[in-house]
């Protein structure tokens, strides 16, 4: 009997896919495809290994949370709020309250107390799965009343501190063994692909995050989407490190391995995510720019401090790698038999050294959330990792478009899923129409009639120009600062630029309506350790030395744009921005207004001095 191609594989599966409307039935359907296959695999601490469950063991797991949320007796659309890590406990409290009817509400579990308190009151949760008694200590000091929280259930309660006669309050492993669970129904409610699936909070980078309402429809429409896309099987592995309150994780790292029936694996966190992708060695990343960034600055550092042999190999593979990667897709000449005749011994001594950083499997990595500078995208691609830069939104459910393999242009998102319409609008505003676009913002009808045209047109608010199919991403509306010469600028794109240099771990531009750039930056404390002894050596010290060496830098990043473009003050700290202090989102995405708020003495230092006049210091004070 003659096998199938993977090709074939695909197409089948693609074909029982889009008989399924709910999250609910995607699921059901799963267990019966694979029930014996590695469905989840996490890192037990008890025991200090990896555990793994299989589809069929995961849906055991999952019908214990199931019987334990009916014992609660909500009415279906009631809401469930999870502020717990990426895990089997935050999966299996999602599976149960969709099965149930229920509308999850998912949460970053670093997000600040303030936010989460608010998120609670304006989606009305009945009940708060968080990851410990301490945390909902922090919640409840905000001060928010909140009637409508019925059940808070605690992952970790510390025995030595009762719940201070808090009815509600009750440990997970006591709330899930509670006698009555037995006799509560494992059914399934009934649900509609036009019933809630999720409200999940945008990240609010300039005020209070809104709920965006997205359907079953909305989410099922993107998987089969995506599906359609990408070709990824039962025998790829995910690592799961983006939090799963994040809809491009939520979709694209945990809905559809379920649809494919992949494997995922947990991460125990962002600081052991080295050890986890050796350990794990995943065939498929699902990332933001900032993991490519990190590992692009320690590329670029140890070129710094190579010998001269090292440096040329390394610059001679990402060369001949680049020019590879232009031949494949048609943008450039024919490899000449030297390219051809050197590339498998770069590879082995260079290129497959870096590549195995991500544990030596990997075979596509998807980037989203955040542009992602051209010269990181375009090392990896030269060293032969498929890196796919796509787009989207909380608003989209949230795939808009992605590269693919074979047709990967990395100054591009790539061209808009099946069935998704795309568009340019006034002030070259990218408009998208499709299944996948949001329902509403939750309360919010007149937002949501701001942004979504009575026909089904959803307002970006990016810039963007289409070219031949394929969607370049050129600004943010609200985000272009405007000089007080006239010049407009995008500052995220110089703050991408920026850190391309691994000096810098954080920035951000400002210049609204002032006559020139300044930049605010966090540095890295060993490269500036470094950088200041080398000034030292040169006699270069005090803070106006420093300062022009930051700028220089700086302009060394930015040099692809205009001069009006490059920053000609700058301000420094080694403290890093963090979520608990409200300057940056749980997506790492700068707060341009708190910071603002933050360094308001700084920047008026900086614009009371004559253009050019640098202001620097090597340490913060919070304002």
């Amino acid at each position: 009997m003659q096998q199938s191609t993977p090709l074939e594989d695909h197409a089948a599966a693609t074909g029982r896919l889009a008989a399924i409307t709910t999250l609910p039935e995607l699921w059901r359907w799963r267990i019966r495809q694979s029930p014996d296959k590695e469905a989840y695999r996490h890192f037990d601490a008890g025991e200090t290994k990896w555990a793994s469950f299989s589809w069929r063991e995961i849906d055991g797991v999952v019908d214990r949370w199931r019987r334990a949320l009916a014992a609660e007796g909500f009415g279906q659309g009631e809401r469930v709020a999870i502020l717990m890590p990426n895990g089997i406990a935050h999966l299996a409290m999602d599976q149960a309250a969709l099965s149930r009817g229920l509308v999850p509400v998912p949460m970053h579990a670093v997000d600040n107390a303030d936010s989460i308190a608010y998120i609670l009151a304006d989606s009305g949760a009945r009940l708060l799965l968080v990851d410990s008694d301490e945390r909902w200590e922090e919640i409840a000091a905000v001060g928010q009343a909140l009637p409508d929280l019925k059940r808070i259930i605690c992952a970790d309660m510390r025995t030595a501190r009762a719940p201070a006669g808090d009815a509600r309050l009750v440990e997970m492993d006591a709330w899930l063994n509670a006698p009555g669970n037995a006799a509560s129904p494992s059914n399934e409610i009934s649900i509609a692909p036009e019933d809630l699936a999720a409200i999940v909070y945008t990240s609010g980078t300039t005020g209070r995050p809104k709920g965006v309402m997205l359907s079953h429809d909305n989410v099922v429409s993107n998987l089969k989407a995506i599906h359609q896309r990408l070709v990824a099987d039962g025998d790829d592995v995910f690592l799961s490190f983006l939090p799963l309150s994040h809809t491009f994780e939520r979709t694209a790292g945990y809905y559809y391995p379920v649809a494919i029936g992949a494997s995922v694996a947990y991460a125990r966190s962002v600081k052991q995510l080295s050890d986890d992708l050796m350990e794990v060695r995943p065939t498929i990343l699902i990332s933001v720019p900032r993991i490519y960034e990190r590992i692009y600055s320690v590329v670029m550092h140890h070129r710094a401090v190579a010998n001269a042999i090292e440096r040329a190999l390394l610059d001679l593979t990402i060369a001949i790698g680049g020019r590879r990667f232009d031949a494949q897709h048609g943008r450039g000449t024919r490899l000449s038999l030297l390219d051809r005749a050197a590339w498998p011994l770069l590879k082995r001594l260079v290129a497959d050294k870096v590549l195995n950083r991500f544990g030596g499997r990997l075979q596509v990595a998807v980037s989203g959330g955040a542009p992602i500078a051209e010269p990181v995208v375009r090392l990896f691609l030269a060293l032969g990792l498929e890196v796919l830069q796509g787009y989207g939104m909380t608003e989209t459910s949230p795939v808009v478009s992605v590269n693919t393999p074979d047709d990967n242009d990395p100054r591009t998102v790539g061209r808009a899923l099946p069935g998704i319409e795309v568009r340019i609008g006034a002030n070259d505003e990218l408009m998208v129409r499709g299944a996948n676009v949001m329902l509403a913002y939750w309360h919010r009808p007149e937002e949501t009639a701001r942004v979504k045209e009575a026909d089904g047109w959803l307002h970006t608010g990016d810039q963007a120009r289409i070219d031949q199919g394929r969607i370049t991403i050129t600004g943010r509306i609200k985000d272009i600062l405007v000089t007080s010469t006239g010049e407009k600028i995008a500052p995220a794109d110089l703050e991408t630029a920026i850190l391309t240099d691994p000096l810098f771990e954080q920035a951000i531009v400002i210049g609204e309506n002032r006559p020139f750039l300044a930049a605010i930056v966090v540095l890295n404390a060993k490269g500036w350790a470094e950088q200041q002894a080398r000034l030292a050596t040169h006699d270069q010290r005090g803070p106006e030395a420093e300062a022009a060496s930051l700028l220089r830098h700086i302009a060394r990043a930015v040099k692809a744009y205009p001069s009006y473009a490059t920053p000609k003050a700058v301000y420094w700290t080694l403290e890093p921005w963090t979520v608990q202090e409200g300057l940056i989102t749980p997506t790492l995405k700068n707060k341009r207004p708190a910071i603002e708020r933050t360094f308001a003495k700084q920047i008026e230092a900086i614009y009371a001095k004559r253009v050019g006049v640098v202001a620097s210091s090597a340490t913060m004070t919070r304002s």
